[in-house]
């Protein structure tokens, strides 16, 4: 077994540093743009008279990087060659996504709102996979040079988690003598309808509440007179764009639904596991940032006369840290690799557990490593001079958002004990065994 990186990646990594000091680090420093990632970085950020949506400017700042990137090359890298990528490898995003973010707050990968020189598009494969010929053309190309956007409407009002009793319904309605459907509902945490063309809106259209079978997607334009915004979420980290939106008489074409009718949780879960894993590694290399910075205040700051670093109460807790990062380092590298050695429906067959158990870990663990982090630095960890804060109020959402963690400990107890995953009939068969009576 080798455990190096990749020879391709590990130079694919010098080329991105190399870019981001050149190209990304000049515009991080110019005009200001520091006041994005300072102690101002809330404020700047967030247009708090305009219900706490990001300012325009921070916006425009991170379109004009994102666009650079594109030019570079880099910002596609995950998507096929087809689309103008370089065929990116699970294991490839980890480990890039985990260098990133291990460098700390900066204008080459900012997750507050999914920013990165090197980008996640996973819309555009599943319009790949799932949408028609006509819905490919009309937006595949505008997604990729950024003229449209795509939100995803899945969450309802009432039940958050559980997508299979969705309250939002969609019925077949001809208007105009054309044949379509008729959407009402409420859905909330849409990130993104602020700047949204489009909304991939997920609507019970066949079946009985909680069956997983009968949910339907559709490609609804998101300045649609029958979309409400009821408010923007304001949220522990600032700015917000995930608004509360009432659908009220909304009324499509046969032509916007999106993949088959009623299968439309199996575009929800078409990208779960690429997306899990690669903001895993984010966590991952935020939490690794954290521990580092730690360790150098530990040896730079000197109370009484010596380095903080010598007192077995500073060290001790991040041995514990720096033990726990280096084990998930491995399990995610590991599971991003054996992702890479089977087709999709496979990897939700026989590795859905081991996505959860990165996931759930990661983002438990760069919530503990930053609040040690504020610990060791004491009152200036507390403060807003200092990123650890910001980093705290960041990935707590992730222990919530992509699953929360225990969705994803439900996932793994039930490939454990065999409810569920390639132990099923193995186990099922055992319990049957043991309600077997018995001739005493």
């Amino acid at each position: 077994m080798d455990f190096n990186i990749p020879a391709d990646i590990k130079a694919y990594l010098g080329v991105l540093d190399k870019f981001i000091e050149d190209e990304i680090k000049p515009i991080e420093n110019s005009d200001d743009n520091i006041r994005f990632f300072d102690h101002r970085r809330e404020y700047s950020r967030t247009d708090f008279e305009n219900q706490g949506l990001p300012r325009h400017e921070w916006e425009a700042l991170l379109t004009r990087v994102k666009r650079l990137a594109d030019k570079a090359g880099h910002f596609r890298y995950a998507l096929p060659k087809e689309f103008g990528g370089q065929d990116g490898t699970n294991l490839g995003m980890a480990i890039i996504r985990e260098h990133f973010a291990s460098k700390g707050l900066g204008l080459h990968n900012d997750l507050q709102n999914e920013h990165s020189i090197v980008g996640n598009q996973p819309i555009v494969l599943i319009l790949r996979d799932f949408g028609t010929e006509e819905q490919k053309q009309a937006f595949i190309p505008k997604l990729l040079d950024g003229t449209m956007r795509i939100t995803f409407g899945l969450t309802d009002r009432h039940h958050g988690s559980d997508a299979t009793h969705m309250e939002t319904h969609a019925v077949q309605e001809t208007r105009d003598g054309v044949a379509g459907w008729r959407i009402d509902g409420e859905k909330m945490w849409i990130t993104g309808m602020h700047v949204a063309t489009h909304c991939m809106m997920f609507a019970r259209s066949h079946g009985k509440d909680g069956d997983a079978s009968g949910i339907t997607a559709f490609l609804v334009p998101a300045n649609d007179p029958g979309i409400t915004i009821d408010e923007y979420m304001w949220t522990f980290n600032m700015p917000t764009d995930h608004p509360r939106m009432t659908i009220r008489n909304v009324w499509v074409p046969e032509s916007a639904i999106l993949g088959p009718i009623g299968g439309g949780l199996a575009l929800a879960q078409h990208f779960v596991h690429e997306n899990r894993i690669r903001q895993a590694a984010s966590s991952l290399g935020a939490a690794v940032y954290c521990i580092n910075e730690s360790v150098k205040y530990a040896r730079q700051r000197q109370p009484f006369g010596e380095a903080l670093a010598v007192n077995q109460a500073i060290q001790f807790p991040l041995v514990e840290l720096a033990t726990q990062a280096e084990g998930l380092r491995q399990l995610i590298r590991k599971t991003a690799w054996e992702m890479d050695q089977m087709a999709k429906p496979e990897v939700a067959k026989v590795l859905s557990d081991k996505v959860s158990m990165c996931n759930y870990w990661a983002n438990r663990l760069v919530c503990e490593a930053a609040d040690r982090a504020m610990q060791v630095h004491g009152g200036m960890g507390y403060s807003r001079h200092k990123p650890f804060e910001h980093i705290y109020r960041h990935h707590r959402r992730y222990r919530i958002t992509e699953g929360s963690e225990e969705i994803q400990m439900r996932k793994v107890a039930g490939y454990l004990f065999g409810y569920m995953g390639p132990k099923k009939a193995e186990y099922s068969a055992i319990e049957a065994e043991a309600r077997r009576p018995t001739n005493k």
